[in-house]
């Protein structure tokens, strides 16, 4: 069982109006193809980067733009769900909108097993997300997002769409993620961080491609990602950061902009939620 990280939300439930929470057999049936992001052997994931994947300080500025991580980005799970069972309905007086029709051939979103979803959501259409979801209030997930189990997201965190969460995901309030945007499993993502996908906004024509977070990686509060940038696995980006640049697996970036360090020996660990 995954244990999230306790957000304002829950120590101040009581004095909020009450969450709407659902325990229920899933009507969807949408894992039987889901494919599972859990790391297979933890040991061997979160062993320490051998010598040819050390990216010293002077070098790693060198690359510039390139990505420094060669790893294949995830593709977008081909689900089938059931859309014979009937729409989920939630209290009017919690305001949650679940399925915003954002076009005419749109399907309503579809979500799995024990989920809680906090007033004044907002969940649009084709949308699909698995067991164990809980959210903050004022929420806003938009359309083609595909989110993994056991997955936290915050009070006023907003996602774009077109995004891919993987399992055990931590991400708090506050968070921007934009369109085209992967975060990998067992991600912690910090208070007001906020990701860009343009890399030249409103001046040229330019790809949208926002960050790719990967396995294992804990982004700090009030950080910045540019867009395309990849934080490698087991990566940590501390509070305040900017990042620029790709930061490779089990490194530190810190500073304005951010800089790349050795990551110390004892923080080589798995997220804990």
């Amino acid at each position: 069982m995954v244990r999230f990280s306790q957000t304002l939300d829950d120590k101040h439930s009581k004095s909020r109006e009450k969450p709407y929470v659902q325990v229920r057999e899933n009507p969807y049936h949408v894992y039987a193809d889901r494919q599972s992001y859990s790391v297979q052997n933890q040991d061997e994931f979160y062993k320490q980067p051998s010598r040819q994947q050390r990216y010293p300080e002077e070098d790693f500025y060198a690359q510039k733009d390139e990505v420094v991580y060669e790893r294949p980005v995830y593709e977008r799970e081909s689900i089938q769900p059931d859309y014979s069972k009937p729409e989920l309905n939630f209290p009017a007086d919690q305001n949650i909108q679940f399925g915003v029709e954002y076009s005419p051939n749109s399907r309503p979103p579809v979500i799995g097993n024990n989920y809680t979803i906090r007033s004044n959501s907002i969940i649009y259409n084709d949308v699909v997300i698995g067991d164990n979801f809980r959210t903050g209030h004022n929420v806003v997930i938009r359309e083609n997002t595909n989110i993994g189990d056991d997955v936290l997201i915050g009070t006023n965190t907003v996602i774009e769409g077109d995004v891919i969460i993987g399992n055990d995901v931590s991400i708090q309030s506050n968070v921007y993620i934009p369109t085209n945007s992967v975060i990998e499993d067992n991600v912690f993502i910090g208070p007001c961080a906020c990701f860009t996908n343009d890399k030249y906004p409103v001046r040229i024509n330019y790809e949208l491609q926002g960050p790719k977070i990967r396995r294992g990686a804990s982004i700090g509060g009030n950080t910045t990602c540019l867009s395309n940038v990849e934080v490698g696995e087991g990566a940590i980006v501390a509070a305040g950061a900017i990042v620029i640049h790709s930061v490779p697996p089990f490194y530190l970036a810190i500073g304005t902009p951010a800089r790349i360090k050795p990551l110390p020996d004892h923080l080589k660990v798995p997220n804990k939620f």
